[in-house]
């Protein structure tokens, strides 16, 4: 390719980033496994994707992957072949319902401080080169604070923290704000209780935790609400679909209609930090300074 030809390049993806909108960047983890995450995560990009609003899933809980699985999907390429440059993104991403997009859980991403300076280069482009624009990306991170984890979050705009009413979930919530605000310098997080019974236990559960949390750390909580306990949200997980799709009048599906109305309404960062390119420079710096933290 000639000099001229790559300046052309350039200028192009230039213009791209220049002219893309911003993104809203979502991560959705916990304290602890089984309060039912990865079931918001599914429902919330489902119910924003019916709104009308272009939305992306990505499946970042690289241990226990199952987005595809409570979707009835079964991809044939994950994350790692972008890396490889086996396949382009939109090669990799899987249609869900309503139009969703999926990116497949990958372990190509587990640890980004090992890609070459050209690999980290060429997925950040990938990104850039999406040919859809995006209103918003849901990252369904794994539980705990794993690295990977805390990377997915530190590179997000907004952190949702999933907690039920179970004492384990309260300490492991804890545990996380103090890790993410201390360490990585996080002070903000939406608190959303889930399989709550009635909407008192919702909030005691929200009130347990900011109790503790802002007296003792640097942090503001807001609280984003409940999800209410639904025999139609196991149903629909048998069936593999979303419940907002399922059963669209039941009291989950409901609740996380009103959860994605929520979202909606949060503003996108009207800066280059909110294009989807710097999503994944971000995640891909925040990884290169853990490792750089631990020599």
């Amino acid at each position: 390719m000639q000099t001229s030809e790559v300046a052309l390049d350039q200028a192009d993806s230039l213009r791209r980033i220049v002219d893309s909108k911003p993104v809203k960047v979502i991560a959705v983890s916990s304290g602890k496994g089984g309060v039912g995450k990865t079931n918001i995560s599914v429902n919330l990009s489902v119910a924003l994707a019916r709104m009308g609003r272009e939305v992306m899933l990505m499946d970042a809980d690289l241990g226990l992957a199952n987005v595809d699985v409570l979707l009835g999907l079964n991809p044939s390429y994950d994350l790692s072949h972008v890396i490889s440059g086996e396949r382009t993104l939109e090669e990799v991403v899987v249609n869900g319902p309503a139009d969703l997009k999926i990116i497949p859980a990958s372990s190509g991403v587990s640890k980004m401080a090992n890609l070459q300076t050209m690999e980290q280069a060429g997925l950040i482009q990938a990104f850039s080169e999406l040919g859809y624009a995006l209103d918003v990306l849901v990252v369904d991170t794994g539980a705990g604070i794993s690295g990977n984890v805390v990377n997915f979050c530190s590179a997000s705009q907004e952190v949702i923290v999933v907690v039920c009413d179970e004492p384990a979930s309260i300490t492991d919530a804890y545990a996380f704000l103090k890790v993410m605000s201390r360490e990585h310098g996080i002070s903000h997080f939406q608190i959303l209780a889930n399989m709550s019974h009635t909407v008192t236990e919702g909030r005691e559960m929200y009130h347990k935790l900011s109790t503790a949390a802002e007296r003792f750390l640097d942090v503001t909580l807001t609280f984003m609400g409940s999800i209410p306990y639904d025999p139609r949200l196991r149903k629909a997980v048998q069936h593999q679909r979303a419940v907002v799709e399922a059963f669209p009048k039941s009291p989950a599906a409901q609740a996380m209609s009103r959860l994605a109305k929520q979202v909606d309404d949060w503003p996108a960062t009207a800066s280059s930090g909110g294009q989807l390119e710097f999503f994944i420079e971000r995640l891909v710096n925040a990884d290169t300074d853990m490792n750089e933290a631990q020599l």
